[in-house]
């Protein structure tokens, strides 16, 4: 009976796998596969979920960053991913309680707000890109 169970729980795995595709519960589905096989030799119930805890964890933490490597690899940063670290120049006083501010990078203007609320700055202060939320550039002051 415990086998039935298995074998659900693996389907059920490889289908959140499929709808997913984050390499988790992928090496759940493997784990299971090495219950079945405990459960096809006569192995008790609590040696079924020691080898599927054990099988599901060890691949989960050996293999997981490996496969995460392997595919990250192959990310490509948009144009504002590429953004993030670099320094832009302000062009229009930034200040947040006002609700303006502009700085050009890569000889475009954005929108630009302080990371700090309470920090203002004027033009041609140069700043590095802390993030970007929508079409808004946050910067901090350029450390020197």
């Amino acid at each position: 009976m415990t086998l039935f169970y298995w074998l659900i729980l693996f389907v059920f795995l490889v289908i959140v796998e499929i709808c997913t595709l984050q390499l988790v519960s992928l090496w759940f589905a493997c784990g299971t596969l090495g219950a079945i096989a405990v459960t096809l030799l006569d192995g008790s119930v609590e040696l079924q979920l020691i080898v599927f805890l054990g099988i599901s964890l060890l691949l989960l933490i050996l293999v997981k960053p490996l496969t995460d490597r392997y595919f990250r690899k192959h990310f490509v940063k948009t144009n504002t991913d590429s953004l993030v670290g670099k320094t832009a120049r302000v062009t229009e006083r930034i200040h947040n309680t006002e609700g303006f501010g502009a700085a050009v990078v890569n000889g475009l203007e954005w929108t630009a707000v302080a990371k700090d609320d309470e920090e203002i700055m004027e033009p041609g202060t140069y700043v590095t890109i802390c993030a970007i939320s929508g079409v808004k550039l946050i910067v901090e002051k350029k450390q020197p």
